[in-house]
């Protein structure tokens, strides 16, 4: 992946949205994730089919099984075309490790929502540390630019940061990116837009700057 920018959340439930949402935002995010939503609406194939409009998809389906189960699902992510998998780091080494042997990928340090304040928080750095290990990047909360330079100084350069929660959570444009992240994760307030090409262009330039 090139370094530092956009990545578009595309939780939409509707293909021919999403693939029109990929073409417009082509040329201004460095990779497109995919979830749930899409993914259970439209099929592994949507993620192939993404591929024309950009280099990496990341499946985010935060696999929280056993190694088992996790290694099918990290394996059905890479078949389809999915450069990373989002995996969970409070399930344990096992299951990283499982997953690691089969696809890159992005462990889940802390989320952006307030509940993860009770749980995932205090855990985050222990996460961080073992994601070291078998990862190439973590998810750090864009709503909480402190515990993203937290984490940087947990990972150091070794991996790279992902962060999500930008604007409709209330993160601001830029926060995650000032505080050590590499990538900030954007969906609703572009995919929302009624010009969600216009609107990726302008978050785009704000981050080159940061």
């Amino acid at each position: 992946m090139k370094a530092k920018g956009l990545i578009i959340a595309l939780d939409v439930t509707d293909r021919e949205k999403a693939l029109n949402i990929a073409e417009e935002t082509s040329g201004y995010v460095q990779a497109i994730k995919v979830g749930y939503p899409l993914v259970l609406s439209s099929g592994l194939d949507i993620i192939e089919e993404l591929m024309s409009y950009t280099e990496t998809v990341i499946a985010d389906f935060k696999v929280a099984d056993i190694p088992n189960t996790s290694e099918i699902i990290c394996r059905l992510a890479r078949n389809a075309g999915a450069g990373y998998v989002i995996v969970h780091g409070f399930v344990g080494e096992d299951v990283l490790k499982a997953c690691s042997e089969i696809v890159d990928i992005i462990v889940v340090a802390e989320m952006s929502h307030p509940g993860a304040e009770a749980f995932i928080q205090p855990v985050s750095e222990e996460i961080a540390v073992l994601a070291c290990e078998y990862a190439r990047g973590i998810v750090a909360p864009a709503t909480r630019p402190e515990r993203v330079a937290k984490l940087r100084g947990v990972v150091g350069k070794n991996l790279l940061i992902f962060s999500p929660g930008v604007k409709a959570q209330g993160a601001e444009i830029g926060d995650a990116m000032r505080a050590g992240a590499d990538f900030e994760i954007v969906g609703r307030e572009i995919y929302e837009s009624e010009r969600p090409g216009e609107k990726a262009r302008k978050i785009a330039k704000i981050l080159k700057k940061v």
